[in-house]
């Protein structure tokens, strides 16, 4: 685990809320953290210090103080039509620094007050903290939340996600929100080749995810680009030298190739169809947005 205390700088934002080009499904994007103590290693997000002129993401945490009053002044404009908000899709929302911020419990009870659908994707129990509010959020309006959950070998998910809660409390977390009128959902994300895609780890997140009943389990595969690529390979050089050769051999554009990702879809498929988990995280979204 990496022991250095993180540095946390605190900045004001001009918006809350960043349109996206593409709704998949959602068209905005809510981050109130930039930089992440998680430390993934295979974090994409690390080329978005870069504007900052800082390098240490897992270090440098930058905390939108004014977000909540930001994000007020956008939905209660006359033009907020109540789109789905996608929040903490470049940097966890609940990681370590929102248990001294506590900035998600002020968000939550501006999506309640105007009745703003959200999806939420962590890899923390710290989201357990709200979910009372979470709880009333989702009898009135839609709002997911998902675990990303990678592997169930706990010294691979120690090594791969350092400061990240163990796969079995991510785990506990989805079943006691199943609990609430919330989707929730299972996103295996990052697929890492010869680490995390065998196929007794993949039975076991489906075995575990269909005892959580998830409403749906979405795979991934690793891309490795910029700095994600550079920092990643060295890490695989250091912990697991014995992949190296491999994942270089694999990875030698941003992604691996066709064969290799047909053939790990199929075998997921497989797995999705034996313990009867969907793939569609849409069929919640049109049963629920509409209603009110």
């Amino acid at each position: 685990m990496d022991a250095k205390n993180p540095t946390y700088i605190e900045l004001e934002c001009k918006t809350a809320l960043n349109h996206l080009k593409r709704k998949i499904p959602y068209a905005w994007d809510l981050n109130i953290y930039r930089g992440c103590k998680h430390n993934c290693r295979y974090c994409y997000a690390l080329y978005s210090h870069e504007c900052l002129n800082d390098s240490d993401f897992a270090n440098n945490i930058y905390v939108k103080i004014n977000i909540v009053e930001k994000l007020e002044a956008e939905l209660s404009n006359k033009n907020w039509k109540r789109e789905i908000i996608n929040i903490g899709g470049v940097t966890d929302s609940y990681q370590p620094c929102e248990n001294y911020y506590k900035l998600m419990p002020e968000i939550l009870k501006l999506l309640i007050k105007y009745k703003t659908p959200a999806i939420i994707s962590t890899k923390s129990d710290l989201i357990l903290r709200d979910y009372d509010l979470i709880d009333e959020l989702s009898k009135n309006t839609y709002i997911n939340v998902a675990a990303t959950i990678t592997t169930m070998d706990e010294k691979i998910q120690q090594l791969i996600e350092p400061n990240a809660v163990s796969s079995l409390k991510r785990f506990a977390m989805l079943k006691t929100f199943r609990k609430t009128n919330a989707s929730i959902g299972l996103h295996v994300m990052p697929i890492i080749p010869y680490l995390t895609d065998s196929y007794e780890n993949l039975e076991s997140l489906c075995r575990l995810a269909q005892d959580a009943q998830v409403h749906y389990l979405l795979p991934g595969t690793l891309y490795l680009r910029g700095k994600t690529r550079q920092s990643f390979f060295s890490f695989i050089k250091q912990s697991f030298p014995d992949k190296y050769s491999m994942l270089m051999a694999l990875y030698k554009k941003g992604g691996a190739d066709k064969e290799y990702k047909n053939n790990l879809y199929q075998r997921f498929n497989m797995l999705r169809d034996k313990y009867k988990i969907s793939k569609s995280y849409s069929t919640a979204i049109k049963e629920k947005i509409h209603k009110d």
